[in-house]
């Protein structure tokens, strides 16, 4: 991702654009290896009331995590990547409205329930905001999926 187009971009938004930051991840086995990618969007609804654009990147990583239904630490490295990415835009997102989205589904019946506390948590700790999750999380859950499937096909 390009984050001097993405910081033209929002700058020359106005004040009313509402910014979105979101991220999904997948795990697959490759050649006896596991690996993740990793999908990282910011979504800009231009005026808060008009269409969005969205800017994002995938990235591959191995995927350590021992427990395939219970994957906390490549959800942390998903949580991680996207506090990331708000830092590195706070700067011109400024008075914008903005929100973090994770993907993550509090429910016990899911996998990534696991790190709800945690990931909710860090999120707030270091971007001093509390994140959107599952189902109300459409730029991690929709966007960043898609993207990741667009880009990693």
């Amino acid at each position: 991702m390009d984050l001097d187009k993405v910081k033209d971009y929002i700058l020359n938004c106005s004040k009313e654009s509402k910014i979105y930051i979101g991220g999904d991840s997948e795990r697959f086995l490759h050649k006896e290896t596991w690996y993740a990618d990793y999908a990282t969007v910011v979504v800009i609804h231009v005026d808060g009331n008009k269409g969005c654009k969205i800017f994002g990147e995938v990235s591959r990583e191995r995927d350590y995590d021992q427990k395939v239904g219970r994957p906390s630490l490549r959800l942390m490295n998903e949580v991680t990547k996207v506090a990331n990415l708000y830092y590195r835009l706070a700067d011109v997102i400024g008075d914008r409205p903005c929100e973090i989205h994770l993907d993550i589904n509090p429910d016990d019946r899911y996998g990534s329930s696991c790190v709800v506390t945690q990931a909710v948590g860090y999120i707030m700790g270091t971007c001093n905001m509390r994140p959107k999750i599952k189902p109300n999380a459409f730029a991690a859950s929709i966007a960043a999926d898609r993207f990741k499937d667009i880009v990693a096909a």
